[in-house]
């Protein structure tokens, strides 16, 4: 995947970054104002390319949070990237779901986030690698991170749209893998939330960059909007715990 001719290194080590407190306002804090340790997971689109500052959704994230539950938010990541002060995140650009579940078992087990954000896969759509099998090595995956990370509730995102039609195609059948999968697993009694990124809500092409495939600033703003929705959902069903050493 393109990363818009920028030189990402290997980073030396994994910043777990000092928190960010942000005011409470109405509507209550989430699950009794617990900190939130997120580890947004990913290739390019989690790392922020394309958009202006390299927060991606981060920032936008972080903002919806203030302006309604107030929870002290704590982004943490082995691949910091971004102007905002807590840049903190695990996205990688280029890497498939096995490079980037590689790098999450070198990850997760330190950082134990309470929610992990995933949204990955695009690259395997782009570059047509094992589609049948996309939604058994995500599961395997997820099953790493719970128990890496006990106390995590995952939110695993659909792809966004892709203006590559034959890119767009493979995404639609890693979708319905990764949706039949949070089924799967919601009724194993996972905690875990299906975020639709290809919904009306989603990124549009027109919200996306010259490649079609990563979002500019407007597109990432809607995808916080439905990251937050999708914590709110996990909120609702009482999935939410403390963080590990919170």
């Amino acid at each position: 995947m393109s990363t818009y001719g920028l030189v990402l290194p290997e980073p030396a080590s994994i910043s777990l970054a000092r928190s960010v407190k942000i005011a409470r306002r109405p509507g209550g804090p989430f699950a009794n104002n617990i900190l939130l340790r997120i580890e947004p997971l990913g290739a390019s689109i989690t790392h922020g390319v394309a958009s202006s500052d390299g927060n991606g959704y981060r920032q936008d994230l972080l903002n919806i949070v203030a302006a309604t539950a107030g929870n002290e938010v704590r982004f943490v990541g082995g691949n910091p990237n971004g102007t905002m002060e807590n840049n903190e995140n695990s996205g990688w650009p280029g890497l498939i779901i096995d490079e980037v579940h590689t790098k999450s078992n070198n990850d997760t087990a330190i950082l134990r986030p309470n929610l992990v954000l995933i949204n990955v896969g695009t690259n395997d759509a782009l570059r047509n690698i094992d589609i049948p099998n996309a939604g058994a090595r995500m599961q395997s995956l997820i099953n790493d991170i719970y128990t890496q990370s006990p106390r995590a509730t995952v939110i695993l995102s659909s792809l966004i749209r892709n203006t590559n039609s034959d890119a767009q195609d493979r995404g639609v059948q890693i979708n319905s893998q990764y949706q039949a999968l949070v089924g799967s697993l919601r009724g194993q009694g996972k905690p875990i939330i299906w975020a639709d990124m290809q919904g009306s809500n989603g990124p549009l092409a027109s919200d996306l960059g010259p490649d079609g495939t990563h979002p500019l600033d407007q597109g990432y703003q809607k995808m916080a909007n439905i990251w937050y929705s999708a914590i709110s959902q996990a909120n609702e069903a009482d999935f939410l715990k403390t963080a590990e050493n919170a």
